[in-house]
């Protein structure tokens, strides 16, 4: 079968190759691959920032949708002809997080789906969405389910709260939607008008330019008569957090997503302190949190925003686009 392997870090070193065919094992189903979606988990990895331990070579991406053909013996939870979505977490089936969640995920330790087909065992698989395309399902998995996790597993989003997403990349413009459809106020930023018009056409309330507005927790405040906001998906780090941290309300959350400004944050820890405010690392989520997210989705038919759909033979163009910046999801269609 044909994989998009990293043979080294770097961008460059990703090279379509022929690889033997995996066979499904005791628990194990063999999905072949119909489309997959990228995240910025993806060049983080390419770029030796994520995992800098990592084995070559190894098939890349996480994000997948695809039809079970095989099933390995002990398998209860799927069929043959399932059409199902992988879950980043793959050891990660319910409950409270250990530490070792990152350490069993698709494209990392275990090769990703980044080709024409993955076996994976039956915990690590969910179904898929009966109203959903084949591309919009690749775009669930990850980005969908770590703005699900940070604002209604752990933040216990209700009608009425305020919302602010960072940005309009894949974990942000699932946030926004989310909040909307379950009644929330949305406040989201972006450099760009063109892209801060799409997303009030998404749901979002409020809308701020923080080129033009670089301290733009001043505008979270006025909009919100100085009070701040409930939950803040804080997709950007780095320094960015000491804003998000004069954003947010008394006993609010920031659930902390993001690292594209830098690892390491200075905050303002006396305003940590006088605001009470919930600052919560979030790694995606288990197995039973997508189910639950599945089926919300389905309630409200939620659709995920697409920025482009590339050819599994382009996937380096794809890659490219995801450096640039999207606005929602990239995918890469595996097969039609």
């Amino acid at each position: 079968m044909k994989a998009w392997q990293l043979q080294a870090f770097g961008r460059e070193n990703l090279s379509l190759n022929d690889v033997p065919q995996p066979t499904p094992g005791p628990g194990e189903a063999l999905v072949r691959i119909s489309s997959v979606s990228l995240n910025y988990r993806d060049k983080l990895l390419y770029d030796g920032t994520y995992n800098p331990h990592l084995q070559f070579p190894i098939t890349q991406v996480a994000d997948a949708v695809g039809e079970v053909v095989a099933l390995g013996p002990n398998v209860t939870r799927l069929k043959v002809g399932d059409r199902v979505l992988t879950s980043y977490c793959t050891r990660w089936i319910d409950g409270a997080p250990t530490t070792k969640e990152s350490l069993y995920t698709l494209g990392n330790t275990i090769p990703g789906a980044l080709a024409e087909y993955l076996v994976l065992t039956e915990d690590a698989l969910a179904i898929a969405p009966a109203y959903l395309t084949n591309d919009e399902a690749a775009a669930l998995p990850c980005a969908g389910l770590t703005a699900w996790y940070s604002l209604v597993d752990q933040g216990h989003l209700a009608a009425g709260q305020t919302v602010l997403v960072q940005g309009t990349g894949g974990v942000s413009l699932f946030g926004l939607q989310i909040a909307h459809a379950l009644g929330a106020t949305v406040i989201a930023t972006s450099s760009s008008d063109e892209k801060l018009q799409r997303a009030k056409s998404l749901g979002a309330n409020h809308t701020i330019n923080y080129k033009t507005h670089p301290e733009w927790q001043d505008e979270v405040l006025a909009l919100t008569n100085k009070q701040g906001v409930d939950h803040i998906l804080e997709v950007v780090g780095g320094p960015n957090l000491a804003r998000s941290i004069k954003a947010v309300r008394p006993e609010g959350q920031i659930s902390i997503i993001g690292i594209i400004e830098g690892f390491d944050a200075t905050i303002p820890l006396f305003g940590v302190i006088q605001k009470q405010a919930i600052i919560r690392g979030i790694s995606v989520g288990p197995l039973r949190a997508l189910e639950r997210m599945l089926k919300k989705f389905e309630e409200v038919k939620l659709h995920p925003v697409i920025d482009t759909v590339y050819a599994f033979n382009d996937a380096r163009a794809a890659y490219d686009h995801l450096e640039r910046g999207a606005f929602g999801k990239i995918v890469i269609r595996v097969r039609d």
